[in-house]
């Protein structure tokens, strides 16, 4: 275990500090989702500037452990009856996931001239820990890889969180708390069982296994009556901040020049995504009769724990929305080998950096694979 020098600590209290506040003005402000929202941009801003955002794996796990039972926690019944469509509603976005890639490839490629091997990479959305990992097989240029990745998911939450707002009829549509209040006994017995189930999760290495294996506990909790209570706003809200600070992260340690030089092709990658997505959503509305807002947050392309989070707090099914994250997830994770194998070429692999791959842990199934 690394000893934790002075100037690293300091640096951690001003980025706790810093989206705290970041958090508290988008409060103010009447934002949605107020304490992720705000701490994203903020601290986002910070990276860019140069400061040192990373957060120790204790306040990762941490904060989507409850994150996780949160999540579960708006699980219904209802859920149960909806499973069967599940597989016709992957079809439809895995087809939507595909079209996205093949676009997006020939954006980056065709128009603004990247290399094959970094516009094919670059297209792939979400599981970035492995598409990195594969891409150092290649000649693909791992920066401006993660890059377009990075900026991809920043704009996806900040254009997800509004609209949801709006077409679920304002930013306070639903409370930070869903359930009643419990005893200590309660909570002992919910926060218990949910780690049993996280830490299994973690074991098998399924995506996102922290946050996922809480949700599929908590679920399974209250959908069979075992447990009625909430998370309370004192856990709910720095779990938030603490998420929204590992979103605004991943821009930690990228040049601001390459960072300006790059925004275009970043732009242009996360609209082609959006309005695919959009478009197999509306696809999956029309045919399954699933509602538009569930749908565009489970197609959504990347972001498997703050969608979900998005998800609860829209009150739109979390597990719908993470169980579609966690097919496309494992379907880009079960590709990537594949492509890098075909594209490598002897003399071509070339490892990130260390630092790097550890920065990038920590979002989209990734927060305890790195």
């Amino acid at each position: 275990m690394r000893a934790v020098d002075g100037r690293t600590l300091s640096h951690r209290f001003a980025t706790l500090a810093l989206a705290g506040l970041g958090g508290l003005a988008a409060s103010a402000l009447g934002l949605p989702v107020a304490w992720l929202l705000g701490p994203v941009l903020a601290v986002s801003a910070a990276s860019i500037a140069g400061l040192d955002t990373e957060l120790p794996q204790v306040l990762r796990t941490l904060a989507f452990f409850v994150l996780g039972v949160q999540a579960g926690s708006g699980v219904t019944p209802d859920v149960l009856e909806q499973i069967a469509i599940w597989p016709l509603s992957f079809a439809v976005q895995m087809l939507g996931v595909g079209v996205v890639i093949v676009l997006t490839h020939a954006f980056l490629h065709r128009v603004l001239h990247w290399d094959k091997d970094t516009a094919l990479f670059a297209s792939l959305p979400g599981a970035l820990s492995f598409v990195l990992a594969a891409a150092s097989e290649t000649r693909a240029d791992l920066t401006r890889i993660t890059i377009v990745q990075s900026v991809r998911l920043l704009f996806l939450i900040g254009a997800l969180t509004p609209i949801l707002a709006w077409l679920e009829g304002g930013a306070d549509v639903v409370a930070m708390a869903r359930g009643t209040e419990g005893t200590l006994a309660d909570y002992a017995l919910l926060f218990s069982l949910c780690a049993l189930v996280a830490f299994a999760g973690h074991l098998i290495r399924l995506p996102g296994g922290m946050m996922l294996g809480a949700l599929i506990g908590s679920g399974a909790l209250h959908v069979g009556g075992v447990s009625t209570v909430a998370i309370p706003p004192v856990l709910a809200i720095p779990s938030l901040v603490l998420l929204g600070t590992l979103i605004g992260s991943r821009l930690k340690g990228i040049n601001i020049t390459a960072f300006s030089r790059l925004l275009p092709a970043a732009i242009g990658s996360f609209a082609i995504g959006l309005v695919v997505s959009a478009a197999a959503a509306a696809v999956a509305v029309v045919a399954l009769g699933i509602g538009f807002g569930k749908v565009a947050l489970a197609y959504a392309p990347g972001a498997l724990e703050a969608l979900t989070v998005l998800a609860f707090q829209f009150d739109v099914d979390p597990a719908y929305v993470a169980a579609h994250h966690v097919v496309r997830f494992v379907s880009i994770a079960m590709v990537v080998p594949l492509l890098a194998k075909r594209r490598a070429r002897p003399g071509d692999t070339v490892a990130p950096p260390i630092d790097e791959k550890e920065r990038l842990s920590g979002v989209d199934g990734s927060e305890d694979r790195g």
